[in-house]
């Protein structure tokens, strides 16, 4: 049996499929496993908590909630590395959009439908969103900063209204004039 190139490991959203060995652009990665039942049957489990469910066409869905489906294990992103493609019949596998690195999270796009559902914009954890969250804060931080700079710089000058300042004492020059002799 040849060795798997990939493993799962825990990642920061959980469990996450992880590839061991590098893929090269359009490589077959896993295929999504399960048993197909109606989009029915299908809405029915979701709103019992199921959320292994790839959707097909209209009429079909894959259930791949069990445990030996090692495709489950991939988690979304934003900018993913690889995509859904639909094969013969109902079966669903997952092709390297691009090279991929050894030890790097193996990602697909979930789709707009799944993260209005149960992911926020918010709440996604892959690296770009994340670092577009920091970069969002970091601005808000400044701006609150600025803020508080401008409320203190009021305050200070609020305390001088209707009081003159005292004038600053001068020091005397010496007059210039004729010398004594």
């Amino acid at each position: 049996m040849p060795a798997r190139k990939y493993r799962i490991a825990r990642s920061r959203t959980g469990l996450g499929l992880f590839a061991t060995k590098p893929y090269r652009k359009r490589e077959y990665v896993v295929t999504y496993r399960g048993r197909k039942i109606a989009n029915d049957e299908a809405d029915r489990l979701e709103a019992r908590g199921s959320r292994y469910m790839f959707e097909i066409n209209s009429r079909w869905t894959i259930d791949g909630s069990k445990r030996w489906n090692v495709a489950r294990y991939v988690n979304h992103s934003c900018r993913p590395n690889v995509e859904a493609i639909e094969r013969k019949g109902p079966t669903i596998v997952y092709v390297a959009r691009r090279r991929i690195k050894p030890e790097e999270e193996i990602t697909v796009d979930y789709g707009k439908d799944y993260f209005d559902a149960f992911i926020t914009k918010s709440r996604c954890l892959c690296p770009k969103c994340r670092e577009r969250r920091a970069e969002r804060q970091s601005r808000y931080r400044r701006k609150i900063k600025r803020a508080l700079m401008r409320k203190k710089a009021m305050r200070k000058r609020s305390r001088v209204i209707g009081a003159r300042p005292a004038a600053k004492a001068r020091p005397q020059r010496k007059a210039k004039g004729k010398k004594k002799r």
